[in-house]
């Protein structure tokens, strides 16, 4: 019984891995908007923000931040 649950834990591992490396057209994680209002967004998480120049010098902790708890 427990090799039999072992084996499936495996199998969607391997299956989650797979599905991370599909990379398809439109599977953007995240979109920038600078003209003619600023705006980005996370499409992953739905977190948004106007500070375009805070994230474009790297200040992206929000994103993250919010990706993270999306898998707590």
């Amino acid at each position: 019984m427990r090799q039999l649950y072992k084996e499936e834990e495996e199998k969607k591992r391997q299956e989650k891995l797979v599905d991370k490396k599909k990379i398809e057209w439109g599977s953007q994680i995240r979109s920038y908007t600078l003209h003619p209002y600023n705006l980005v967004k996370d499409h992953r998480t739905g977190v948004e923000t106007s500070n375009t120049q805070a994230v474009l010098d790297g200040e992206i902790d929000m994103f993250i931040e919010a990706y993270l708890l999306m898998y707590q």
